[in-house]
């Protein structure tokens, strides 16, 4: 288990929340807009959001092989942040469909002439984006909150001690020894 700096931690669920709102206004102007270029006017969305997910996957990552998930309720906390990096990621997908689905009308004939389809992902995206706004939100008060209580942190150590005082130590391995001469004498002898 490796011992992380949680108060760095709380700092960056605590932004989450921002730049996912930020993000979320960007879809809404583009979505509010003719959506004439589709490629330009989405992809850099698209591209952030992705990038934004890779972070949370990779803080999930190292929250989850770290005391976090020892913690009261760590492993729940990390089940909450799985889903809502899965959230990040599927606004993501949902922003490269919203392409799609205006570029369509340029391979087939019955594609969508007007912005609708591609409205109708990005309003899904944003949905998903506030889904994973709230969810990073309650998990930053909440590991704030455990952070700043002195009751909280002494459960939360005797935790962490018994986590490690758990963890198994690699065994000494003994590496057999060659046989002696008076070895070889004494099994031939019996």
């Amino acid at each position: 288990m490796k011992i992380i700096d949680l108060a760095e931690q709380t700092r960056l669920l605590g932004l989450l929340p921002g730049e996912l709102g930020d993000l979320r206004t960007e879809i809404d102007g583009v979505r509010a807009g003719e959506i004439a270029r589709p490629v330009r006017e989405i992809a850099p969305i698209a591209v952030r959001t992705h990038q934004l997910a890779i972070r949370c996957l990779q803080q999930l990552d190292a929250l989850s092989t770290s005391q976090y998930a020892v913690m009261k309720n760590g492993h729940e906390n990390l089940a909450h942040m799985s889903e809502a990096a899965l959230r990040i990621s599927l606004a993501a997908s949902l922003c490269a469909y919203g392409i799609t689905g205006r570029t369509d009308v340029l391979l087939y004939e019955d594609g969508d002439r007007t912005a609708d389809t591609s409205r109708s992902y990005l309003s899904e995206a944003t949905e998903e984006l506030d889904r994973a706004a709230g969810t990073y939100q309650g998990l930053a008060q909440n590991l704030s909150r455990r952070l700043a209580s002195a009751a909280a942190r002494a459960e939360d150590q005797l935790l962490i001690d018994r986590a490690s005082s758990a963890t198994p130590r690699p065994a000494l391995s003994t590496v057999p020894s060659a046989p002696t001469r008076a070895d070889a004498l004494s099994t031939r002898s019996r």
